[in-house]
């Protein structure tokens, strides 16, 4: 598989919100299709956005544009969270990845997969061991999905409070497509600078 040549990954910025949204309320709908209710909840996509727009703040939030600037993925890093990583998981050792959303128009270039592996990339640059992720625990497709890039399913949390709570991790030395990267973008001078906690 190649890549688009004018794909490229780039930090979100406050005007991508309209488009993170719509890739949002898109995922929702075919989530919904697929038997899960994986963020069918209002008050949870509330909170989304809230966190998302300071993701984005923060520097925290990605998103991969084609040549035209449409924005055709996004995912975020973030803090671990306490509702579901101890201190026995060496919270320190993993990079934390959320909302990572590719676009329907997307399916089959392999964006999730590669944008899995540019985060694994920068992890090792920061002398991590581990990608963590936790998902939706009903979602068994997307578990799939997951174990699939090679991430192993380490528990599954079941706070009352929380619809999440399927932990995974994968080493940092694991790609699941070397061979295509994403290409970072110009205007971004290094992944480390922008992609930080």
């Amino acid at each position: 598989m190649k890549s688009t040549p004018t794909e490229y990954l780039r930090p979100a910025r406050a005007e991508d919100v309209p488009a993170l949204m719509a890739l949002r309320t898109e995922a929702e709908t075919w989530l919904g299709t697929k038997g899960t209710d994986q963020w069918s909840d209002p008050e949870t996509g509330g909170k989304a956005i809230t966190k998302w727009r300071a993701s984005i703040d923060e520097g925290r939030a990605w998103v991969v544009v084609a040549g035209d600037g449409d924005v055709l993925a996004t995912v975020s890093r973030g803090p671990v969270d306490r509702d579901f990583w101890t201190d026995d998981d060496h919270p320190e050792s993993a990079l934390y990845l959320y909302k990572l959303i590719v676009s329907r128009q997307a399916s089959g270039r392999q964006l999730g997969a590669r944008l899995v592996d540019w985060a694994s990339k920068l992890a090792a640059l920061e002398g991590r061991d581990w990608v963590r992720i936790d998902t939706w625990r009903t979602n068994g497709g997307l578990h799939a999905y997951y174990e699939r890039l090679g991430f192993t399913h380490v528990r599954t949390e079941c706070p009352s409070h929380r619809r999440s709570g399927w932990l995974a991790q994968r080493p940092v030395t694991e790609l699941s497509l070397p061979d295509v990267p994403l290409r970072v973008g110009p205007k971004a001078t290094s992944p480390v600078a922008h992609f930080r906690i």
